[in-house]
């Protein structure tokens, strides 16, 4: 399954919510600000623009444009990192305390039955849903092939 799937599978209502908690201070912070903004077709990057250019996104994203899915899950994920950081402590998956860890190292044996539903239930209300469900997702595609999205 390919990351654009997962998001077309969590909806376009979902995918708004993503859009919607990119943090334009954390994109230059991670220095990713002028990737995204040029990934995303768009002149001048701010809130604003990126909500407006949602319908052009899905339809992106809908056609399977990876290349966007990739980069708009990185700038929502870069955006909090503390919850990245908590999701990797709750699943006790090791990490440098930056949201990253070793995917061939531990980590897929932390991943047993019930990984998603336990993570969601954890941070669901802590943090926008869709991030929450994104990076169930995203953790999901990042260490093996995901069958369906997750959705709750």
């Amino acid at each position: 399954m390919q990351l654009s799937e997962i998001y077309t599978g969590l909806g376009r209502d979902r995918f708004d919510e993503v859009l919607a908690t990119v943090s334009m201070g954390s994109l230059k912070t991670f220095k990713v600000y002028d990737t995204f903004k040029i990934r995303t077709h768009l002149s001048k990057l701010n809130r604003e623009r990126l909500k407006n250019a949602a319908p052009k996104l899905w339809a992106r994203i809908e056609q399977g444009d990876e290349d966007l899915a990739k980069e708009i899950a990185q700038g929502a994920l870069v955006s909090h990192m503390d919850f990245v950081v908590g999701a990797l402590d709750f699943l006790e998956i090791p990490n440098d305390g930056h949201g990253f860890f070793d995917k061939d190292a531990e980590a897929s044996e932390k991943l047993v039955d019930g990984w998603q539903a336990r993570l969601y239930g954890e941070f669901r209300e802590k943090y926008p849903e869709a991030l929450v469900l994104l990076y169930v997702n995203h953790l999901e595609w990042e260490m093996g092939e995901p069958t369906a999205a997750f959705t709750g």
